[in-house]
């Protein structure tokens, strides 16, 4: 592993993240693997509420595993916020920093006074970030912004599993990761034009936009056409796309397809079903065409296929779990792993920042911060 010590490129930047569970400290956590000081503001009696929102029961110390993934290179600093006198520290913290993020439900920072208009006064430079689930106004604004639900509300799981399925969530908190890196991006591009300006800027993202920026393909098929995008009955992995574009069982293990012309897939596979078929039916007869492939490579080896297919220059691949794909040279290679350490010595195993600067990789090594560990010292730094 690669430990060289150099300089990352928002160094000397300071965030504060008014941030809980996922979308902000997924922000927060990139903008702290590209140099930045990222700050969370926590309640202290309970702080970021994921830190008690386990994943698989997966604990570490105090706090849950999720926590320790999403907000690694951070600090901790605890107020009250309806506290005047914490919440004038707080703001003191304001007027240094170059970037604020938010999630809370629409409405909360102007309660609490810290809304971007009433921050101007405090910090006329401020990059002023604000996440919510769907907007900060109309019907939906104060509706939950959990993931789930964003993607049931955003057509997304109409994208995912055969037709005759149920609609398919993805397995993991996508609105939410898209969502953070949507901010990241806003905040880059908000910090060059703050620079050039000298002025503040208030960014607006929301899970849903983020979402349904994810299907513009689907969206703008939609548009266009008028009709909802048809899953295939079979082998179904993106709705717009012919045959043989999917997912297929062999007889020990998967393999996916991606575009390949009928009669190249022909000439690798001795198919005698495929013969009745060809480039002018991929669309039409879809799912005709895919019935028949997946009769096929149920009966055939993935190592026998993937050889034929490498032979050939075919685009395809072998479906691989965690276990396997660590096993890997191409997974080793990239160095994609890192271990933290927390305040009490423990070890943990995760992912890096996936960014490399002249070719150097990111690392972030420090563990996420104990609720309020940073309080004094940074009251002492900034003599709040």
């Amino acid at each position: 592993m690669n430990n060289k010590n150099t300089s990352k490129p928002l160094e000397g930047i300071l965030v504060l993240e008014f941030c809980q569970y996922l979308s902000g400290p997924s922000a927060g956590l990139r903008l702290a693997d590209l140099g930045a000081r990222v700050i969370k503001i926590e309640n202290p009696n309970k702080g970021d509420l994921c830190r008690i929102l386990p994943i698989k029961d997966q604990w570490v110390d105090d706090n849950s595993l999720l926590f320790h993934t999403i907000n690694r290179n951070k600090q901790s600093y605890t107020a009250n916020l309806k506290s005047d006198s914490e919440l004038e520290s707080v703001k003191g913290l304001i007027a240094k920093a170059d970037v604020l993020i938010h999630n809370f439900r629409p409405g909360v920072m102007e309660k609490l006074g810290l809304s971007f208009d009433q921050l101007e006064a405090v910090n006329s430079t401020l990059v002023y970030a604000e996440i919510s689930g769907y907007g900060s106004h109309g019907p939906w604004a104060k509706k939950p912004g959990q993931d789930l639900l964003l993607q049931a509300m955003s057509g997304l799981m109409y994208a995912s599993g055969n037709q005759d399925e149920a609609p398919t969530p993805f397995g993991l908190a996508i609105g939410d990761m898209l969502c953070g890196a949507h901010v990241v991006q806003a905040i880059l591009a908000a910090i060059w034009r703050r620079n050039r300006t000298n002025k503040s800027i208030k960014i607006q993202v929301s899970l849903l936009e983020s979402l349904i920026d994810f299907q513009f393909e689907l969206f703008t098929t939609y548009f266009t056409s008028g009709k909802l995008p048809q899953r295939s009955a079979i082998s179904n992995a993106h709705s717009l796309l012919a045959a043989p574009y999917g997912i297929y069982q062999t007889k020990d293990s998967y393999i996916a397809l991606a575009m390949i012309p009928l009669e190249n897939l022909k000439l690798c596979i001795n198919c005698e079903g495929l013969m009745a078929y060809d480039q002018s039916m991929v669309f039409s007869k879809r799912d005709e065409i895919k019935a028949i492939l997946a009769t096929f490579f149920i009966n055939q080896s993935t190592a026998g296929v993937m050889e034929k297919f490498k032979s050939r220059g075919i685009w395809a691949a072998e479906l691989k779990n965690w276990k396997k794909l660590k096993g890997e040279q191409g997974y080793k290679q990239l160095e994609l792993e890192q271990f933290i350490k927390t305040n009490n010595q423990k070890t943990i195993k995760t992912t890096r920042c996936p960014i490399r600067f002249d070719g150097e990789i990111l690392w972030g090594m420090s563990a996420a911060p104990e609720l309020g560990q940073h309080t004094d010292e940074i009251q002492k730094e900034f003599s709040l």
